[in-house]
């Protein structure tokens, strides 16, 4: 029973919980799969090395605090985000671990927001190093901040060069206000067959590591190590590594796959995928032959034909340059989409399911009875990588969250 409360704007129904059956679409979140994840991450860890779960740009998708706390629950002790508001997001939620910004502050009012969040900075350059600070020393921040140091060994996006690590080190150590908290990189190629590059960039980030030491001081924390190579090389792995896509239950390459050919030294993780993106048909109805489909008629019946209307469109994160190119799945039946992905709505040829019902629910990533649909396949098609599908679905699909099994 609905009830009425008052509004700005006048009367509206009090819905007490917005489930499934009030959206047109919706992303499914599996607590279960994300906790199997963890654990299975853990699995290849040696019992001093963290588990930081990547978590920025609203944990790829499938809804930032959500996955932190399930995350944390299920054995990951850090959190890493891209930005300063990405931390204070997971802050107000209550969230009191350890969280690194991978982003490096470069105003004074970045910093004052880390600090007073509790929040760790990237630092990639001496000049973000003194702004820090001097902001807090004009602060009169009562205890030292906890700064990570990047270093670029061969990324060549952020970060100070690797040859200039010790003096990057020894000038943070001398500022106020300043506690060096861990020394990291990032590596280019960990999910190339080939290891040439990253070997080159592990033996670079080896010799940064000792010139620091030479110089009389041992970084805390060393990390290194994405999702790649996490799965694929434990001298890697140093105090923490940094997951994210994994964390997601998907492999960075097909050779981190279980029975996959070339597979790296350790042992390939049963990973689960945890995102699943599904819809409800609007609208069925049967064209004529020779009838064009949406805008700029790509798609022309060759006979008459039931086609069925989905509540979801490239608006969502459904990409455009899917159309005609793509199936769904239909009572665990493949059913091939037509015409062009619009705003809101893309089209079904449901001739294969002639009694499909308006309401019944449309799977385009996950999976249905006995078949699924991956990200990876839609990456595939469309000659780009899975990362981008996932960050992709818009937050006007609810996040629905499926708890699954209660084990931490």
């Amino acid at each position: 029973m609905l009830s009425w409360k008052q509004t700005p704007t006048g009367l509206a129904y009090a819905v007490p919980a917005v489930l499934p059956q009030c959206h047109r679409a919706w992303v499914e979140i599996d607590l279960a799969a994300l906790r199997h994840n963890v654990r299975q991450l853990r699995s290849l860890l040696a019992p001093r090395t963290q588990l930081m779960a990547i978590v920025k740009a609203d944990a790829y998708g499938h809804g930032a605090v959500l996955v932190a706390k399930t995350a944390l629950q299920a054995g990951a002790s850090w959190l890493g985000v891209a930005t300063v508001p990405e931390g204070i997001e997971l802050r107000e939620a209550g969230i009191t671990a350890p969280i690194l910004v991978l982003g490096a502050p470069n105003t004074a009012e970045q910093v004052q927001a880390i600090a007073y969040w509790h929040l760790q900075p990237t630092l990639s350059t001496p000049k973000q190093a003194l702004i820090c600070a001097e902001t807090l020393t004009a602060l009169e921040h009562p205890k030292p901040l906890p700064v990570h140091l990047m270093l670029d060994t061969g990324m060549s996006r952020q970060g100070a060069p690797w040859q200039e690590a010790a003096n990057f080190v020894q000038l943070v150590r001398r500022l106020p206000n300043l506690h060096l908290a861990a020394v990291y990189s990032h590596l280019a190629t960990a999910d190339d067959p080939d290891p040439t590059i990253m070997r080159l960039q592990h033996q670079r980030f080896e010799q940064a590591i000792a010139a620091i030491q030479a110089k009389g001081f041992t970084p805390p924390l060393l990390h290194l190590a994405n999702s790649a190579a996490t799965l694929g090389d434990r001298r890697l792995h140093y105090d923490m590594v940094r997951t994210g896509l994994a964390l997601y239950g998907l492999y960075p390459a097909p050779h981190f796959q279980p029975g996959a050919t070339g597979h790296p030294t350790l042992p390939p993780l049963n990973l689960k995928p945890v995102l699943q993106v599904k819809a409800r048909i609007t609208q069925v109805k049967t064209i004529a032959a020779g009838t064009g489909v949406s805008y700029g008629y790509q798609f022309i019946a060759d006979r008459d034909l039931p086609i069925a209307v989905v509540g979801i469109g490239y608006a969502d994160g459904v990409p455009r340059n899917l159309s005609n190119r793509m199936t769904v799945l239909i009572r665990g039946q493949r059913v091939p989409q037509i015409g062009a992905v619009t705003m809101d709505q893309l089209m079904l040829d449901v001739s294969a399911l002639p009694d499909v019902q308006v309401g019944e629910v449309v799977t385009l990533l996950g999976h249905d009875g006995d078949d699924a649909i991956t990200a990876d396949d839609w990456a595939s098609t469309l000659k780009t990588i899975s990362w981008e599908i996932l960050c992709g679905f818009k937050h006007r699909l609810p996040r629905v969250a499926i708890p699954g099994d209660s084990t931490p």
